[in-house]
C-alpha cells in the first residue's frame, strides 16, 4: 500500500562553510585549465566536513571534476564553466548507458556513492558536446553541413544518410563496442582505441542520496545531459537544460532506477527525449529489479525534444507511482511518450498525468508504442501473440487527464503487444486538434471519457 511517507524527499545537509576556487589557483580567463584547482577546492572543503565551493563570475576551463559528500558546487551568475574538448581529460570508467553496463568516458561532473551534494547558482555548465557528437546531414541545412565538414572530422556515407564524425576512431567505435560487449571485456585499457566514441553524459550522479540541482543551466552535452542512476532523494528545481535540436542522444534528464524525486519549474530544449524515466534494459536490470518510483514532475516546459515526458524504452526494472502535472510541451516530436519492446520485461503502473498543455507536436500527442525499435510511427503492429514471460513489458493503471493540444499529426497512438495489451488506461477531459484521430491496436479496460478529437485532415 502506497502512503504519503513513500513520497517524502529528504534534502541534503551541507555545512555553511564556504571556499572560493580562486583561492586554490583557479583563473577565469577562458584560457587557463582549472581542473586541478577546482578539484582541490572540492577535496579540501570535503576533508574539513564539507560546505559551499564557489565559482565566481568568469570563464572557467576545466576537465572532469568529481563531487564529494556534503559539497555544494555553486556557480554564481556570470560564471561560465566550459569543459575542455580534449577527450583525454575524461578517464575511461565503468558506467551504465542506455540500460546496460559498459565503459564510457567519465562525466564532466561526476558523483558516485556520495550523499548530501548540490549544484546551485545561476551559472552555466557547458559540456563542449559539439566536439564529441556525430551529426546527421539530414538534420542540418546545406550551409551548416558544409561549415561542419570544413572544420575537419570524417564523413561516413551510408545507404540513406551521411553522418559526420569528429574522428575516424569515433566512426569505428560502434562495431568495436559490440565486439567488446560480446566478449564481456570490462577492462578500460582495451577500450582506449575508441575513446572518441565513448561520449560521456554532462552530469552523472550514481548511487547517491540527497541531491539538489537548483537554478543552474546545463547545456551542450556530449551525450545525455543529466543522468541519475540508482540514486534517491533528488530535488531538481528551476534549472535550464539546452542541447542543439540535432544533438544525437542529446536527452535532457534521464532518471534511471531512481526513487523519491521531484523535478519542478524547469525548462528543456534538447535533441532527444526531454524528461525521461528508465530502469535498465534486459539481463542484470531484470535480476536486480530496481525500479524508478515515487517521482513527481510539475511545472516544467519543453520547447523541443523527441518526447516531452517519456517512460522507456529501457524499463526492465519497472516504473511505478509517477505524478506528472502542469507541464507545457511546444514543438516536441511526441508529447506524452510511453515506449518499450518485447524482451525488455518490467511493469509500468500507477502513472498519473494531469494538466498538460501542448502545441505543434510533430507526430503523436500521446503515444503508447510497445514494439519500439528506435523510431516512433503509427504503422500496424504484429498481430501474432507469443507466450507471456518475464521478458514481456506490462503497462497498466495509467490515468491521463486534462490535456489540451493545438496541432499534432496523430492525436493518440496505442500500439500494444497482442499478448500483453495495456490495461486500466483512463483518458478523460482531453481535447486534441490533429490530422489523424485515435489509432489503437490492442487494449483492455481502456476508458475514454470526454475525449474530444478535432481532426484537421487525413493521412
Amino acid at each position: 500500500m502506497v502512503t504519503e511517507t513513500d513520497w517524502l524527499i529528504a534534502l541534503p545537509k551541507i555545512p555553511e562553510t564556504t571556499v572560493n576556487v580562486v583561492d586554490f589557483g583557479a583563473v577565469g580567463d577562458g584560457v587557463a585549465i582549472n581542473t586541478r584547482a577546482i578539484q582541490t577546492a572540492i577535496d579540501t572543503c570535503a576533508k574539513t566536513g564539507g560546505g559551499k565551493v564557489i565559482i565566481p563570475p568568469g570563464t572557467w576551463m576545466t576537465g572532469s571534476i568529481t563531487l564529494r559528500s556534503h559539497i555544494e558546487l555553486h556557480a554564481q551568475a556570470g560564471a561560465l564553466v566550459l569543459f575542455v574538448k580534449d577527450f583525454q581529460a575524461y578517464p575511461l570508467v565503468p558506467a551504465q548507458y542506455e540500460g546496460q553496463s559498459t565503459i564510457r568516458c567519465q562525466a564532466p561532473i561526476h558523483a558516485d556513492h556520495v550523499q548530501d551534494v548540490a549544484i546551485t547558482g545561476e551559472g552555466i555548465f557547458d559540456g563542449g558536446g559539439d566536439a564529441w557528437r556525430p551529426v546527421k546531414k539530414s538534420k542540418m541545412t546545406q550551409n551548416q553541413w558544409q561549415q561542419l565538414v570544413s572544420q575537419g572530422g570524417v564523413v561516413e556515407e551510408k545507404e540513406n544518410e551521411a553522418i559526420w564524425w569528429p574522428t575516424v576512431s569515433a566512426m569505428q567505435g560502434e562495431s568495436r563496442v559490440e565486439q567488446l560487449a560480446k566478449e564481456g571485456n570490462g577492462d578500460p585499457k582495451d577500450w582506449e582505441a575508441i575513446r572518441d566514441f565513448l561520449r560521456p553524459t554532462l552530469v552523472r550522479i550514481q548511487n547517491c542520496k540527497r541531491v539538489v540541482l537548483d537554478g543552474s543551466t546545463f547545456q551542450n552535452s556530449p551525450s545525455w545531459c543529466l543522468h541519475f542512476f540508482r540514486s534517491e532523494h533528488i530535488t531538481i528545481r528551476e534549472i535550464t537544460v539546452r542541447n542543439p535540436w540535432y544533438a544525437q542522444n542529446g536527452d535532457g534528464i534521464d532518471l534511471e532506477s531512481c526513487t523519491n524525486v521531484q523535478v519542478e519549474d524547469s525548462s528543456f530544449d534538447v535533441g532527444d527525449d526531454a524528461i525521461c524515466l528508465k530502469s535498465g534494459k534486459n539481463g542484470s536490470s531484470k535480476e536486480i529489479g530496481q525500479p524508478s518510483a515515487y517521482i513527481a514532475i510539475r511545472g516544467c516546459t519543453v520547447f523541443h525534444g523527441h518526447g516531452g515526458f517519456v517512460i522507456g524504452s529501457e524499463m526492465s526494472g519497472g516504473i511505478h507511482d509517477i505524478h506528472v502535472s502542469d507541464c507545457t510541451f511546444v514543438g516536441t516530436d511526441v508529447g506524452l511518450r510511453f515506449k518499450s519492446a518485447r524482451g525488455r520485461g518490467g511493469v509500468v503502473e500507477r502513472i498519473f498525468v494531469d494538466r498538460i498543455r501542448m502545441a505543434d507536436i510533430v507526430k503523436e500527442a500521446i503515444s503508447f508504442h510497445m514494439f519500439y525499435d528506435g523510431t516512433e510511427n503509427t504503422e500496424t503492429p504484429p498481430t501474432k501473440s507469443i507466450a507471456v514471460s518475464e521478458e514481456t513489458p506490462i503497462f497498466r493503471d495509467i490515468v491521463i487527464r486534462h490535456v489540451s493540444c493545438h496541432g499534432a499529426k496523430t492525436a493518440i497512438l496505442i500500439n500494444e503487444l497482442p499478448e500483453a495489451p495495456i490495461t486500466g488506461l483512463v483518458m478523460e477531459d482531453i481535447i486534441i486538434q490533429a490530422q489523424t484521430g485515435i489509432v489503437m491496436n490492442q487494449g483492455e479496460q481502456v476508458t475514454f471519457n470526454k475525449v474530444n478529437i478535432l481532426s484537421t485532415g487525413t493521412r
